[in-house]
């Protein structure tokens, strides 16, 4: 396995956009492993299988081929997500995809046949996954695992600003309550709950901006996988 570098995290930890810079500066591969989430979210609607109907989502994700590949064209992806031969890059971005994702994931055969194809896309190396499961389950062998943490309160306090910047109408009490809530499920379900890998190493990102944590974690790369350093 050759430079993988795996961040885990609970939401709105920063671990996407931390991820995303990382991999820009080293020229790896970004890889959202919540893009399959989405995909197959996507193909059960389009389908018009029921998000309740387990076995059929299952067998969704299971015939499913999923590939995610540096961004093929300048329109503010952060990657390509072709499923099973077209480009739904944007399309696993719609509200109904939002809205019905998080039931998917729960699914243990959905999780257990998307694990597969993150490791089949990971094990090429050269790459940043972030998820929130990754270090434990689904690349155990990482080259660098890294724990992206913050206080509830903080994350909660960063998805009110970005809600509010995008004009929406944002309540702070509504989001922090939410994010508790998917903390809890995340932290004790079944199925490869959140937790710090063993050897993972922890970054608490409160009180700590953006350019701070990428520069701790990228002296952490530099120095974990010896690797040159590169112009941002």
């Amino acid at each position: 396995m050759k430079n993988v570098i795996a961040i885990d995290g609970p939401a709105a930890s920063g671990k996407s956009t931390l991820a995303l810079r990382l991999a820009k500066d080293f020229d790896f591969l970004f890889f959202d492993t919540g893009v399959m989430y989405r995909a197959v979210t996507l193909a059960a609607l389009n389908a018009g299988v029921a998000i309740d109907d387990e076995d059929a989502c299952v067998a969704l994700a299971q015939s499913a081929v999923i590939e995610v590949q540096p961004p093929s064209e300048d329109d503010g992806r952060t990657s390509d997500v072709i499923v099973n031969g077209e480009d739904q890059t944007w399309a696993i971005r719609r509200p109904d995809v939002e809205g019905n994702v998080s039931v998917i994931s729960t699914y243990a055969g959905v999780r257990e046949a998307l694990t597969e194809q993150q490791r089949r896309i990971g094990s090429r190396g050269d790459i940043v996954m972030v998820g929130r499961d990754i270090g434990t389950v689904v690349m155990p062998d990482a080259d660098l695992k890294i724990y992206l943490d913050a206080s509830v309160e903080e994350r909660a306090l960063r998805r009110y600003l970005e809600e509010k910047c995008r004009g929406d109408d944002a309540e702070y009490e509504v989001i922090l309550e939410a994010m508790r809530k998917r903390d809890q499920i995340d932290s004790t379900r079944e199925v490869a709950p959140l937790i710090a890998a063993e050897d993972a190493i922890v970054v608490d990102s409160d009180n700590k901006d953006a350019n701070e944590i990428f520069e701790e974690v990228k002296e952490l790369i530099i120095k974990h996988l010896e690797l040159d350093q590169k112009q941002s």
